[in-house]
């Protein structure tokens, strides 16, 4: 399963590896962020389902392994290594924190402890994956604060950078909070509730905006919303009202949306159409729907899509992955990096989550009292023991930890152990 989504550099020094008798060795991974992108407090972890997926079917291909076989950096490589290859799977253990979990800078988000060469070749695909939908999710929970209750759709997929980019941000919008995504592979592979009704191009099509309007509530019933900017956004909300009930909604895609809003709301009402709900877009973020909140908007829903499907101020996060343990012929050595800026702590980790802060240790030490270990066991010996695929529980679980942990500057410790164990590395 996508086995060549990776960087090149995985496979030669997984070809070194088995070159290098190294096949018997036992390594952990841990893949952490090391800083917060801008403007942000906390992330929220997801990802998990497709990293689950991956490493459970991860199979390298005749025709993947025939093209690996031109490469110049592979003429060395004896033909073992290519038998090698065709019978790979990951055996290996995956311990994760849920989905949905709110992280900070430093804790581990996913370990990974198998074989040396299955522990290292799925690096890059993990850091993508991981780091694009926690991004994305992290991204939603910031749009969603700043909605102060009010819903918020995902409507990017047109903006994203990549089809299927577009697809998993749907889905970790939806993780985070959002009630539902414009994208409908996201909608069907992944159960999230999707919205859309219409575009400007229907209505130039009809060339009258009543009759438009009239042609898209037969055709949707109590789910219409008319898009009532496409020639003048005050008369669209009068066609709106004179085509009358059923009307979920009216959407404003354009101009002022304070004093829009406020005008089309006094419509509404008047028409006795005061459950109308007034939708608006138009490349929103996070600061733009603040400052309407405050201003007391009338508006129910807000869609946004180039800002969140690209968390556009801040469209990657500084995740990695380190090797912090590696075992051979039953004796364990620590492996951390030491250079300026990019230092990584030895030994396999936990997060221990206390009310109050966060303690990074050993693995392996006894938990504080009280203390909740983040991380769980969802791949044993290569096979998926957890269902990570129920959204709605995951959803519910990240706005109790949007709640409980979506705090600046939360503490985050390292225990006396793992101290210990740094100092002598």
């Amino acid at each position: 399963m996508r086995a060549l989504y990776t960087d090149l550099y995985q496979l030669t020094m997984a070809a070194g590896y088995w070159m290098s008798g190294k096949t018997g060795e036992t390594a952990t991974f841990e893949l952490f962020v090391r800083r917060l992108p801008p403007n942000r407090d906390y992330l929220v972890v997801c990802g998990l389902e497709q990293a689950i997926e991956y490493l459970t079917g991860l199979r390298f291909l005749d025709r993947e392994i025939a093209y690996l076989k031109t490469l110049p950096q592979f003429e060395r490589v004896p033909v073992g290594f290519w038998d090698y290859l065709a019978d790979f799977r990951f055996t290996g253990d995956l311990f994760a924190v849920p989905e949905g979990t709110v992280l900070f800078p430093g804790e581990p988000i996913l370990t990974v402890r198998a074989p040396l060469l299955e522990a290292q070749i799925p690096e890059t695909y993990l850091l993508s994956t991981i780091g694009f939908q926690t991004v994305i999710a992290s991204k939603a929970a910031r749009i969603l604060t700043a909605a102060a209750g009010r819903d918020v759709v995902e409507f990017g997929s047109r903006r994203a950078h990549a089809p299927e980019a577009g697809c998993l941000a749907g889905r970790a919008a939806y993780l985070a909070g959002c009630v539902g995504t414009s994208n409908v592979e996201a909608g069907m592979r992944f159960a999230v509730p999707v919205f859309g009704t219409a575009a400007h191009s229907w209505i130039l099509s009809f060339g009258d905006e009543s009759l438009a309007f009239r042609k898209l509530q037969e055709l949707l019933g109590t789910r219409t919303v008319q898009l009532i900017d496409t020639y003048d956004t005050i008369e669209g909300a009068r066609n709106a009202v004179s085509v009358g009930k059923p009307l979920w909604g009216v959407r404003l895609d354009s101009g002022d949306l304070l004093k829009l809003s406020n005008e089309v709301r006094q419509i509404l009402d008047e028409a006795g159409m005061s459950e109308t709900k007034i939708m608006a877009t138009n490349d929103l973020d996070e600061d733009t729907i603040a400052a309407l909140v405050a201003a007391g908007a009338p508006i129910d829903v807000f869609g946004v899509g180039t800002s969140l499907a690209t968390s556009f101020d801040a469209p990657a996060l500084s995740a990695v992955y380190k090797l912090v343990e590696i075992e051979s012929l039953g004796h364990t050595r620590y492996a951390s990096k030491h250079s300026e800026g990019k230092r990584s702590l030895p030994g396999a980790k936990q997060v221990f989550r206390l009310p109050d802060r966060d303690i990074v240790g050993l693995q392996s030490e006894t938990p504080p009292q009280g203390a909740e270990r983040l991380l769980r066991q969802v791949i044993a010996s290569g096979q998926a023991i957890v269902d990570e695929k129920n959204i709605r529980r995951i959803q519910e679980h990240a706005r109790r930890q949007i709640a409980d942990y979506g705090k600046p500057n939360r503490l985050v410790e390292l225990s006396a152990s793992l101290a210990r164990l740094a100092a002598s590395h």
